[in-house]
């Protein structure tokens, strides 16, 4: 692994664009919770494992329909915790590496906001999958979205239920809802993240041409899309993709693979850089 370590700091040294693809592991190391398996949600939402409700069960615009007391109970209570979430050592060391090699973007599935949190650039980062920092109208009166950043939920520990006022759009006051992609979501409004990829593709079109490292980090299989990116960019383009993740480090031919936890593995790396 040492011989592997060394590898991506040779090929990341020598780079002159970084592209970063994070998942819901980059954020781990931070404390965040481990949503992988209904055990992994289950340990961070007891209330919710008492009603037999799994991720993917909550992460579905129907209850904003039938329960939206629950339904901005688990958002809300994500919202708070991410605006309370201190990003990583790791983070920095991505944003050190950028700025040695010049260009960077980030590609994220992740809707915490911890990179601009950590002080990257709002105009690098394509957050695929939306933010919880930003909401839409639940009935999708109008095109718009804002910020949630006056938005202020109070969550029942107990049943898990946000107490009323809910958070409403102030232009028709109805219910107002996340701007994330949940599962089975037909009334996602995508607009800020089409605009995200915009910036992106005009970026991946001035760096061509430029010797392109891909770091990859915590994103799984089980929602492939930072995978999927990730490893069609490479193709593309001939870069070199490292691959940091303990469960899942496997990759197309030329992966540098590293099973070990995002934090870890940066760590290490920028220690033999």
């Amino acid at each position: 692994m040492q011989a592997t370590i060394l590898h991506a700091a040779k090929q990341i040294s020598r780079a002159e664009a970084i592209l970063i693809g994070a998942g819901a592991g980059m954020g781990v190391d931070s404390g965040l919770p481990d949503f992988r398996g209904d055990e992994g949600f289950w340990r961070a939402y007891p209330p919710l494992k008492r009603l037999g409700l799994s991720f993917a069960n909550m992460a579905n615009p129907v209850w904003l329909e039938t329960d939206p007391a629950l339904a901005w109970g688990f958002y809300g209570h994500r919202l708070h915790l991410y605006r309370d979430t201190v990003p990583h050592e790791g983070f920095e060391i991505l944003k050190r590496w950028i700025a040695g090699a010049g260009q960077g973007f980030v590609f994220t599935s992740n809707v915490d906001g911890q990179f601009q949190k950590a002080g990257y650039a709002e105009d690098d980062i394509v957050e695929c999958h939306g933010s919880l920092h930003h909401l839409q109208c639940a009935k999708g009166c109008r095109q718009a979205i804002w910020p949630a950043t006056e938005t202020d939920v109070s969550v029942d520990p107990n049943t898990f239920q946000a107490t009323d006022p809910l958070p409403t759009c102030s232009h028709c006051e109805a219910l107002a809802r996340p701007n994330v992609l949940m599962f089975n979501d037909g009334d996602w409004q995508p607009e800020r993240t089409i605009a995200q990829e915009a910036r992106f593709r005009r970026w991946l079109s001035q760096i061509k041409g430029s010797r392109l490292v891909i770091i990859e980090c915590g994103a799984g299989r089980a929602i492939p899309t930072v995978r999927g990116t990730c490893e069609a960019i490479a193709r593309n383009t001939g870069a070199r993709l490292v691959r940091i993740n303990p469960r899942d480090p496997e990759g197309p031919s030329g992966t540098i693979s590293i099973p070990w936890g995002a934090l870890e593995a940066l760590m290490a790396i920028d220690a033999a850089i």
